[in-house]
């Protein structure tokens, strides 16, 4: 599975460049409109505005490179694929968490995985609606979910790398919200083998 970073990083590149260039066409059509009006025929005057097949072609060339960098950053997405398997897929391990009170409960002081092994994270929500949210050492987001009560809330995720991995609410549940952490609250261990 690619790294959600790996994925973050090329697409913040892709993405800038792209709404750097619709930025670029709307100065420029703005600029063209802008203009003086062009001298009447027979005065010497050329038109300045902008012609509709020039924009519209533009537009969309625009259109078709949005779309198809959809299309391909689709493929680069890490859940996508298991998502849209998941009925077949069994998970190597399940972790039923319940929240509730502002706190979680885990069903063990640190939750064990071994690289590789898909992990089935099953949360429930006894009073408010929080978020469940897995991250790095540096505080990076490896994935997250909303956790609303009465509702199944699970996520399916294999893990490549080894770390320790942190436990946060990215939902607002109220001010006691932000103080939703559990530091390395999940291990995940390789072998020399599985890293590479």
């Amino acid at each position: 599975m690619v790294d959600s970073s790996m994925v973050l990083w090329g697409q913040t590149i892709i993405y800038t460049v792209y709404v750097l260039a619709i930025m670029a066409l709307m100065a420029w059509f703005a600029f063209r409109v802008t203009r003086e009006a062009p001298k009447a025929p027979g005065e010497g005057g050329e038109n300045r505005g902008v012609k509709p097949a020039l924009f519209y072609s533009f537009v969309g060339l625009l259109i078709v490179i949005g779309i198809s960098l959809h299309i391909v950053t689709y493929e680069t997405i890490p859940w996508a694929a298991m998502d849209f398997k998941r009925a077949s897929i069994a998970p190597d391990k399940t972790f039923d968490i319940h929240v509730a009170g502002h706190r979680f409960q885990l069903p063990d002081e640190k939750l064990r995985i071994r690289c590789g092994e898909k992990v089935l994270f099953n949360v429930t929500s006894g009073d408010l609606t929080y978020g469940f949210g897995l991250f790095r050492p540096d505080h990076s987001l490896v994935f997250q979910m909303q956790v609303l009560p009465g509702h199944r809330n699970d996520i399916l995720w294999r893990f490549d790398k080894p770390g320790l991995y942190s436990i946060r609410s990215t939902e607002y549940s109220g001010p006691v919200g932000a103080l939703m952490i559990v530091p390395d609250a999940v291990e995940v261990t390789c072998s020399e083998a599985e890293e590479k």
